[in-house]
């Protein structure tokens, strides 16, 4: 889910993670409260809550977005197949009544029974098929259609029937990637079938069919949600009726918030120091959750520094030997992210230290002179490194500095940052603007797949043109491969073989999930799972 964001780009990577989730009487950016209206209501009881973030949404429309904030809402309001129970990585039905593998190429899906829009309109197979044919045919850059890379068709025999054929025969991941960005079922009334629906006029539509409905949006600003009365899917019945998610120009006013106990929990995203200071404030919590959030750096292979092929691979070998990955860690994030030593995390089922392993765990100035002395690159080479000071936290520009300061230090490299807001950056960054620049990714599902298909896989979700036959061939294989053993070892093989052979990104760092909340609320913990979505339903107060 990142990316850069979940893949979240997707899904995507912050400095620290935080939400805020607030009695509904929410704070205004900084000091106080105001009331945001609204009482209990809703089919859930307890206080209302406002849930506060400095996530942007990027758009409300599944084939659009691949981001975290966008994803944050998706999660609250619209059905999918297949989903995780709070406090569970096990995937479950959700709006199924069960899935399953009918053949080894056709996965088989049958729908519950009575199932409506909050509009009122029904919701059959052909809603679901029109889901996922829309995201494929409009295939939107900053959109999720990367992880249907294995889908070949969808069909709808019956109204509660569905069948994904696949191009490759027994899939391991495409039971997880229903539960992705491309897994939202939207309702084939609403939405056009070869364009994107403006957030507005998503609201106004009512398409939605998850724990919660939207009554109110102000895009980045406040969205109101009330629990439907008659969801009956994985995530459970709503312990809130009324939930307002507030969105934060700054991570200073969301931690004063949070300071001041104006707001109930902080998810995304306050600084270590933030998270370190309000940890010593009584009758707040700090919760953690695991792993999985990667920050890294993405090379466009067509524009960035070199004259030939081997001298922009020269250059990004160069870059990997100079980093110092745990001067990033404990002088920007004070240990709450930690180095990265491959493209898959630590603690995913085949993850290595490739990185390490082929660069060294300290930068190595020799090795990186050699690197491009080899190829005939003239030293110092001028890098236009961008970054985004908005979406990944505000120690963003405190990394990237550093980052630069690294680059420079070796004598090898002269560096251009620049930084550029979200809703920009996440249009110019797939339009070739950038040759060297920042992402960060939050996973769609607890697998190492989701660090592979999205990112090496032909069209790709990071569109900077890198791809490889041996590459994609390795691919498909972890995909399919059933025995988990072999597939250990060729998520490993297509680890090293990035590392050592390609660089096409370079991670460097990983975090855990981090929140804070008032010591009134509960079931926090419950959603801080590895399944890496955050739900409301477990969230209540008082």
């Amino acid at each position: 889910m990142s990316v850069p964001s979940r893949g979240r780009t997707a899904r995507r990577t912050a400095a620290v993670s935080i939400l805020s989730v607030a009695a509904l009487t929410a704070a205004a950016c900084g000091s106080g409260r105001t009331d945001d209206g609204g009482g209990a209501g809703g089919e859930g009881g307890g206080e209302a809550l406002v849930v506060g973030t400095t996530d942007q949404v990027y758009s409300l429309d599944p084939a659009a977005s691949y981001d975290n904030g966008s994803f944050t809402i998706m999660n609250q309001v619209y059905p999918f197949l297949m989903n995780y129970a709070p406090g569970s990585d096990e995937l479950q039905p959700d709006a199924a009544e069960s899935c399953e593998f009918s053949q080894p190429t056709v996965y088989t899906c049958t729908l519950k029974d009575d199932l409506t829009f909050a509009n009122g309109h029904a919701l059959t197979s052909e809603d679901v098929k029109f889901s996922f044919d829309r995201i494929v045919s409009i295939n939107d850059p900053n959109g999720p259609s990367s992880l249907l890379a294995n889908l070949d068709s969808v069909a709808a025999p019956d109204d509660k029937t569905v069948e994904f054929t696949l191009k490759a025969a027994n899939d391991q991941t495409f039971p997880q990637v229903l539960a992705t960005n491309t897994g939202p079922i939207i309702d084939s009334e609403v939405f056009p079938a070869d364009s994107i629906l403006d957030d507005n006029a998503v609201v106004a539509a009512k398409p939605f069919a998850g724990p919660y409905s939207i009554d109110s949006y102000e895009k980045n600003s406040l969205v109101s949600f009330s629990a439907a009365a008659d969801y009956k899917g994985v995530l459970g019945e709503p312990k809130t009726g009324s939930v307002t998610l507030r969105t934060y120009t700054s991570a200073d006013n969301l931690k004063l918030d949070m300071q001041n106990k104006s707001i109930d929990v902080a998810w995304r995203s306050l600084t270590p120091t933030d998270i370190e200071s309000l940890d010593q404030v009584d009758g707040l919590t700090v919760h953690e959750g695991p792993g999985g959030e990667l920050r890294y750096i993405v090379f466009n292979q067509n524009t960035m520094p070199g004259g030939t092929p081997e001298q922009k691979l020269a250059i990004r070998k160069a870059m990997a030997a100079s980093v110092d990955r745990d001067a990033l860690s404990e002088n920007v994030y004070k240990g709450t992210f930690t180095p990265a030593w491959s493209v898959v995390p630590s603690g995913l089922e085949g993850a290595n230290t490739a990185f390490k392993d082929v660069y060294g765990e300290a930068p190595n100035k020799d090795e990186a002179a050699k690197f491009l002395s080899d190829a005939g690159v003239q030293t110092p080479v001028a890098v236009n490194l961008q970054y985004n000071p908005d979406h990944y936290g505000s120690s963003s520009s405190e990394e990237y500095a550093a980052v630069k300061a690294q680059l420079e230090s070796s004598g090898l490299f002269t560096v251009n940052l620049q930084s550029t807001e979200w809703n920009t950056y996440n249009k110019e960054r797939v339009a070739d603007t950038y040759p060297v620049y920042q992402l960060g990714w939050f996973p769609d599902f607890p697998d190492a797949d989701n660090y592979l298909t999205p990112f090496f896989a032909p069209d790709n979700f990071l569109q900077n043109h890198f791809e490889n036959p041996e590459i994609t061939a390795l691919i498909d294989s972890e995909r399919t491969e059933t025995d988990p053993a072999r597939r250990s070892e060729i998520i490993g093989e297509i680890q090293t073989r990035m590392a050592q052979d390609f660089v096409s990104t370079l991670p460097l760092l990983e975090g855990k999930q981090i929140a804070i909340s008032t010591d009134e609320v509960q079931g926090v913990d419950e959603t801080l799972d590895a399944s890496f979505k955050f739900r409301f339903t477990p969230l209540t107060k008082g």
